[in-house]
């Protein structure tokens, strides 16, 4: 599976939604739809970004008691999504959960990956507030092991945790990494943040990106940099 950048439409209505995809003339790029326009707009915008031609990443990051989430999976089995994700810190239990919901009766399904520990988290914060005391980059591997063990096919981390993870749970283990900024963008409210050639190096099979193209004055030309540094 090559390497891609998922864009993050992370924009509070459809009208400014596609008008944004609107500016990507003969381009279909990867997009997220997170929680915010899903609240907004319903499953609905699903349907039509994904009728207009995009891949999409469904980023609702579910997490309740296994039988909750199984249900739901099932349910956002139908908008034939291309990826879907939950909390790894809900358990295994709950993600063998997820994964029976989310199979089709013809046995396909959209990859599903879980979160390890959101990349606006610090380690001080992790053990200060959350009473995680393991070192952040061990708990986001032991988290990452779980998913791996109940059958998922990766885990949204940090790029920082892109190679490591790859180490822990197999090449083939996707590692889906927010958190992107360009060299000489701002690091808006995320902490570990890397470049888009940072990411390939250090091993991430997606890169997210959201306000350093959506926010950019040329989106466009955001995006084209994204794919030339991280894709090549």
């Amino acid at each position: 599976m090559g390497k891609d950048v998922i864009i993050a439409c992370d924009f509070s209505s459809k009208e400014e939604t596609l008008a944004f995809l609107d500016k990507f003339s003969g381009k279909k790029p990867y997009v997220k739809i997170g929680m915010e326009l899903f609240y907004a707009e319903g499953p609905s915008i699903v349907k039509e970004i994904k009728a207009r031609g995009h891949q999409i990443f469904l980023d609702l990051k579910l997490h309740d008691i296994p039988n909750t989430v199984k249900k739901s999976m099932n349910v956002l089995s139908r908008l034939d999504v291309d990826m879907v994700n939950l909390h790894a810190a809900g358990t295994r239990a709950m993600m063998e959960g997820a994964l029976e919901g989310v199979t089709r009766p013809d046995g396909t399904r959209p990859l599903v990956i879980a979160v390890t520990q959101l990349t606006s988290t610090s380690e001080e914060r992790m053990q200060e507030e959350l009473l995680i005391n393991s070192p952040i980059d061990q708990t986001v591997m032991h988290y990452a092991a779980n998913a791996a063990k109940a059958g998922l096919d990766g885990v949204v981390c940090s790029p920082m945790e892109a190679g490591k993870v790859h180490d822990t749970c197999g090449a083939g283990f996707l590692t889906v990494t927010p958190g992107i900024r360009f060299a000489d963008g701002e690091k808006g409210d995320q902490v570990r943040v890397t470049t888009p050639a940072q990411a390939k190096e250090i091993g991430s099979d997606y890169i997210v990106v959201g306000r350093p193209i959506t926010a950019a004055a040329d989106p466009v030309a955001a995006y084209e940099r994204c794919i030339a540094e991280f894709v090549g």
